[in-house]
């Protein structure tokens, strides 16, 4: 078996042992190598590695040996460099190829041209995902679609802010196909369409990423499409792909944060394209909607969330699907550390750490105004967060400001990584990066908590600029 096989039959086996939060925060960040010694699994830090060793490692290890058949060996390995983990952007269709992130999922035989992928976890499915008025088109379209049963619903673009849930029903479609009996799925995001594409180009294997991506697929899933604005030949080779599969029969999803008409410099044939089937947008969650998620990930965690709680953390946490798993992480691992029972005084402790008060009604605080306060905290300047250093000092910082700058504006993701010269990719990564950390250390909660602080402060003046 290959690795990604044994490691979606590990995580589906430990989803039925350990709670689902723990899964999501200790367990999913984790790439799986599968060599001679055994099972690698590459944690994205020394604290990530021992903490999965103290409380994961051997459930881990009796799944993996259930999933093989055969007593096998799992290694712990702390990643050496980024070529797991999402990057911040590349800014430039000529920069040099990123590790490719598409994994193709036909299970016949590794492709020889076919560079390593990068483990991409596919347990999300429809039948976690939660329905309502906000994304019941959405859903509806992406099961037709992976069932192949309305074809006109092809090619189906999925557009929403980050966080809303279209990465998690590309997921579904994804696995449903393959149980459906679609052995031929490719799945990638439009960064490695682009790496691959060019890697391709300069090592002459032009043929080899067509057949990949033409010949031997059947249904093709690329998400962030709005990555493809401005790249020319990129855009090129994509209309020609979709336009073999489409021809060929073949089912194709895309993702975005905008609609096509809103993605820049993107080409009009590809546009009308990309628009050929169904767009299908996903709005954030209303409050029964949020009520459903909390109540469905608490309970397949096995936690109980008191109904006052509950209807605390439904008022307090209004952005994303993302934003409520967050504080409920945060709520059930202060309560599991500390020993306690959850109560309103955690739950709003919790929502404080994750979900600022933001600025006073009518004071809006501007993404620039967060940019100066994070660039005076950590005594540096508003123009070194913008510039292209990839210094450590600077780069924490600046995920940081993007992550505040979420949470304290009304500001898109675009407008928040123009501002720190970053594109939307960047800043997606950033929030889910820092909304990891703030579970693992807690300096770095001192320093959103300070930050959070010096931010009210401003609203209450009236979102002022700091000096």
């Amino acid at each position: 078996m290959t690795a990604p096989q044994i490691w979606d039959g590990v995580l589906r086996r430990l989803g039925a042992e350990i709670p689902s939060f723990a899964l999501e925060a200790w367990v999913r960040p984790i790439v799986a190598r599968v060599d001679e010694s055994g099972l690698q699994l590459l944690c994205p830090s020394p604290f990530h590695r021992e903490r999965l060793r103290e409380r994961f490692l051997e459930p881990i290890r009796a799944c993996a040996c259930a999933e093989a058949g055969h007593a096998i060996d799992v290694h712990l390995r702390v990643a050496e460099g980024r070529s797991h983990v999402a990057r911040e952007a590349g800014d430039t269709e000529a920069s040099p190829a990123s590790p490719a992130h598409a994994v193709e999922l036909d299970r016949s035989g590794p492709a020889a041209h076919a560079p390593a992928p990068v483990q991409r976890s596919l347990s999300h499915t429809f039948d976690t995902f939660v329905v309502g008025s906000c994304n019941a088109l959405a859903r509806e379209a992406a099961l037709a679609l992976a069932h192949g049963r309305q074809l006109g619903v092809s090619p189906l673009f999925l557009c929403s802010e980050s966080g809303l849930g279209k990465t998690h029903l590309a997921h579904a479609v994804a696995a449903e196909a393959r149980r459906e009996g679609t052995e031929r799925v490719v799945y990638a995001s439009s960064e490695s369409f682009v790496s691959d594409f060019l890697s391709s180009i300069r090592a002459q294997r032009m043929a080899g990423f067509k057949r990949r991506f033409r010949q031997e697929c059947d249904l093709l899933v690329i998400e962030d499409v709005q990555f493809f604005g401005g790249k020319k030949s990129t855009q090129l080779e994509f209309f020609h792909t979709m336009d073999h599969l489409l021809s060929a029969g073949a089912r194709i999803l895309l993702t975005a944060d905008r609609l096509p008409r809103d993605i820049n410099e993107l080409d009009g044939r590809l546009r009308s394209q990309m628009t050929g089937g169904l767009v299908a947008e996903i709005e954030a969650p209303d409050a029964q909607v949020r009520r459903q998620i909390l109540r469905a990930k608490a309970a397949a965690g096995g936690v109980h969330i008191p109904e006052p709680c509950l209807d605390r953390l439904v008022d307090g946490a209004r952005g994303s699907v993302r934003d409520l798993e967050g504080v409920l992480i945060q709520l059930v691992a202060s309560a599991a550390l500390l020993k306690r029972a959850i109560d309103l005084e955690l739950t709003e402790a919790a929502l404080r750490k994750l979900v600022p008060s933001g600025p006073a009604e009518g004071r809006p605080i501007e993404p620039e105004v967060v940019i100066r306060v994070v660039a005076s905290y950590f005594k540096t300047t508003a123009q070194a967060l913008a510039s292209r250093s990839r210094r450590r000092d600077l780069v924490a910082p600046r995920q940081l400001a993007m992550y505040l700058a979420r949470r304290y504006t009304t500001a898109p993701l675009q407008e928040i990584g123009a501002a720190l010269g970053r594109d939307h990719p960047a800043v997606s990564h950033a929030l889910t990066t820092v909304g990891r950390q703030i579970l693992e250390r807690a300096p770095l909660r001192y320093q959103v908590e300070a930050l959070s602080a010096r931010l009210d402060a401003l609203a209450a003046r009236g979102g002022v600029g700091a000096g």
